[in-house]
């Protein structure tokens, strides 16, 4: 389930909560989320969390020994939800040109359905990325990606029907910038140019576009 659907339950869960650790840590991980990505890391607060969580602040510190390691907890959640709907795709089956939109496909759903995660990324590159510089699963959670388009580009150009020589990570990053960048600057270039990009049909006029462009790129 998408994490921001959730909705956290009200705080006289506390009792249950207790007598099931793993629905504690889940709890305790969707409200921080929530709250890191309103607040970032500085303006965050501990015991807001515990309390959007339904439990006490003694929970949150066994379960996570501190502040930064429940706000990396929560960064390797969001990415591991994104990465999940990435790899929906089998590279050894169908049209790869048609699985490498695919992928751009689901990149874009996810980072629209998904407002903490743009939030969380702005926040943490605000900060460098000190705190993903510390995960030890970033890097083979990131990885199955890249194989995956890796593998898309050179069938399809063993095929013909794509362009020979396209990177992989240049590829992907591309497709992030395309479906982050207008939903992450919505609220000042909407200010700038005078038009609501929240709009839905603006954001599916502008995912049209963008998908073609991908396509266009990819075709030889």
């Amino acid at each position: 389930m998408s994490l921001d659907a959730r909705k956290p339950d009200t705080p006289g869960d506390d009792a249950p909560l207790r007598r099931d650790p793993a629905r504690t840590r889940t709890r305790l991980l969707d409200a921080a989320i929530a709250e890191f990505s309103e607040q970032g890391i500085h303006g965050a607060r501990t015991d807001r969390i515990a309390r959007r969580a339904g439990t006490n602040i003694r929970m949150l510190y066994h379960y996570f020994g501190s502040k930064d390691d429940l706000y990396l907890a929560a960064l390797e959640v969001v990415l591991a939800e994104l990465r999940h709907d990435e790899l929906r795709i089998d590279p050894e089956q169908g049209d790869p040109l048609e699985g490498l939109l695919h992928v751009f496909d689901y990149v874009d759903g996810h980072f629209g359905s998904h407002p903490a995660l743009r939030k969380l990324l702005a926040f943490e590159n605000l900060n460098e990325a000190r705190h993903l510089g510390r995960s030890e699963k970033m890097l083979a959670m990131s990885s199955p990606v890249i194989v995956l388009i890796r593998r898309l580009l050179q069938r399809g150009a063993a095929a013909g029907s794509v362009r020979a020589g396209v990177d992989a990570l240049h590829l992907y990053v591309s497709m992030v910038s395309l479906a982050y960048y207008g939903r992450a600057h919505a609220y000042t270039l909407s200010h700038i140019f005078g038009k609501d990009l929240h709009k839905p049909a603006w954001q599916r006029a502008h995912l049209k576009q963008t998908r073609e462009m991908v396509a266009s790129f990819l075709r030889p």
